[in-house]
């Protein structure tokens, strides 16, 4: 699969590199075309490799991997989708796993411990999930026992989390939530608890709560881990009915209210489209909200004809830009960089792996520790039971 560039048309994406916005925030450059694979032979290596595994190996690739590595995925989707394949496929011995930390840790978790899950480079991280480190968390639970609502807080993660926060988690009576079931896991935290402890993407649990389960905005408070009390009186805490983790997507952080109207003006008809991990303002001024699945389906069944303008990582908007040629598809703001970290995920780094591999060496292997584990299983089966037949999670 190879991705054309779109004719220029007031609708194009102003790739960076490629022109100048002088309103950016960002007054740096960032070139806007990933680089070409350092080896013209890699995609005949990666080919052969994979041929030579077989059902042996099974390859994931997430939304927003580049299209060099998609080519090779063999199921794609965002990261609960796609740990679910994983664990439906015990005949596979490798899961090799194109995505960041977090999603390979939840493949591990999910699979069965006969099968080996891959991370093709091991510094594809996730900045949303580092926002919440296993040690804040525990502090901050030491604070709300300290104002007396840790016995009434049920604490709800997403998924975008690190295996030791779903853990926490799961041992503290929590769930796992996605982003197309955090209202049914927010409503399902309250109906056993009287506040939510929301980790660690404090928009989603602010824009779900408000929006989906009417939840007054004064009764949303920020954990900032980086302030004494987390920057909260202890009446703060017992007067809020979600406590939100300072934590943010830095993809989906940066569109703001002015893009929505800046697209708006420059293209009459447009709809909006956004992902809920943006901020409550862009959310507000969008037409639709919905996870990276929502989006894809929702264009799918756009009308012909019709302008979109996509809030929500570069490579999927593009993906998405060349698959409806006969739709309207731009970038909500004129000038942005790829998600850094999976875009590490590179066709190196896959063939490395999967040649490896067939030698019968496995490197870059993710493994959840058991204890982390079993709690972090009961927090994911909890969202299990909430999950739609087809979940979405980023």
């Amino acid at each position: 699969m190879t991705f054309t560039e779109p004719a220029a048309t007031p609708l194009a994406l102003l790739l960076l590199g490629r022109g100048a916005d002088p309103d950016s925030e960002r007054g740096v450059d960032c070139p806007g075309e990933l680089p070409p694979a350092s080896d013209p032979e890699l995609v005949a290596r990666a080919s052969a490799a994979k041929a030579t595994l077989g059902d042996r190996v099974f390859v994931l690739g997430h939304h927003y991997q580049r299209d060099e590595v998609i080519q090779f995925a063999d199921v794609t989707g965002d990261s609960f989708k796609l740990a679910r394949d994983a664990a439906a496929r015990p005949q596979s011995e490798y899961i090799v796993f194109c995505g960041v930390h977090f999603m390979a840790e939840s493949a591990d978790i999910l699979t069965a411990p006969s099968q080996q899950v891959v991370l093709p480079d091991l510094a594809a991280g996730c900045s949303m999930a580092d926002m919440a480190g296993y040690q804040q968390v525990v502090e901050a639970w030491d604070v709300l026992t300290d104002a007396g609502v840790a016995a009434t807080t049920i604490p709800i993660t997403y998924m975008n989390s690190s295996a030791a926060i779903k853990g926490f988690t799961g041992e503290h009576g929590g769930a796992v939530c996605t982003s197309s079931n955090a209202g049914r896991a927010l409503r399902w935290a309250l109906e056993r608890g009287e506040k939510v402890l929301f980790l660690p993407d404090q928009h989603l649990g602010r824009n779900t709560a408000v929006l989906e389960l009417g939840i007054p905005l004064d009764k949303c408070v920020v954990f900032d881990p980086h302030r004494p009390g987390g920057g909260l009186t202890p009446e703060q805490l017992r007067d809020a009915t979600m406590i939100l983790w300072r934590g943010h997507c830095s993809v989906h952080g940066r569109f703001s209210a002015q893009n929505v109207a800046d697209v708006r003006a420059r293209i009459p008809g447009v709809n909006i489209l956004v992902h809920p991990e943006c901020r409550h303002e862009v959310v507000l001024a969008a037409d639709l909200v919905g996870s990276t699945e929502f989006i894809i389906k929702t264009l799918d069944a756009a009308e012909p004809g019709s302008s979109w303008a996509v809030g929500t990582e570069l490579n999927l908007v593009r993906r998405l830009a060349a698959a409806h040629p006969d739709k309207r598809v731009a970038f909500l703001e004129k000038t942005v960089c790829y998600c850094s970290t999976m875009n590490r995920i590179d066709l190196p780094h896959l063939v490395h792996a999967l040649e490896s591999l067939v030698r019968g060496d496995v490197v870059n292997r993710i493994s959840v520790e058991p204890g982390i584990a079993t709690n972090a299983r009961l927090a994911l089966e909890r969202m299990l039971a909430l999950a739609q037949p087809v979940a979405a999670s980023d």
